[in-house]
């Protein structure tokens, strides 16, 4: 993806409702551009943005972030190809896992990777918001 196409990434993960009041996805997606270690790959129809995966690696795992496909191209696949883009990026980057986070209760999302090959993890995340983040 490109920096040019924040605006048009931000509105798609709001209109699919992955944003937060708390988080900044255009902030986000800028951190995510500028990093070496992470990268938002996207999808195009006619040069029309509806999907996108925010992919990165910590050095030991790989995560995801932001997969999003636009409501009214849902069932085409695009979701289960931007994850194998994503795996094979963190794949190239040398992580030999990947990671996501789903919001408890999602059970449609949830079952969307489980299909695809992703279990659940007996993990607790947590959290601490720090200054200017």
């Amino acid at each position: 993806m490109t920096a040019a196409e924040i605006p048009a990434a931000a509105a798609l993960w709001q209109a699919v409702g992955l944003t937060r009041p708390w988080n900044d996805p255009t902030a986000d997606a800028r951190r995510a551009l500028a990093a070496p270690s992470a990268t938002i790959l996207a999808a195009r129809i006619d040069g029309v943005l509806v999907g996108t995966v925010m992919t990165g690696h910590d050095g030991h795992r790989g995560w995801v972030y932001y997969l999003a496909v636009a409501d009214t191209h849902r069932g085409a696949g695009i979701g289960r190809r931007m994850m194998a883009a994503a795996e094979a990026w963190c794949a190239g980057q040398g992580a030999p896992r990947l990671n996501l986070m789903v919001r408890a209760g999602n059970a449609a999302v949830i079952a969307f990777y489980e299909r695809i090959g992703y279990r659940g993890s007996d993990v607790v995340v947590l959290q601490k918001d720090l200054p200017g983040g």
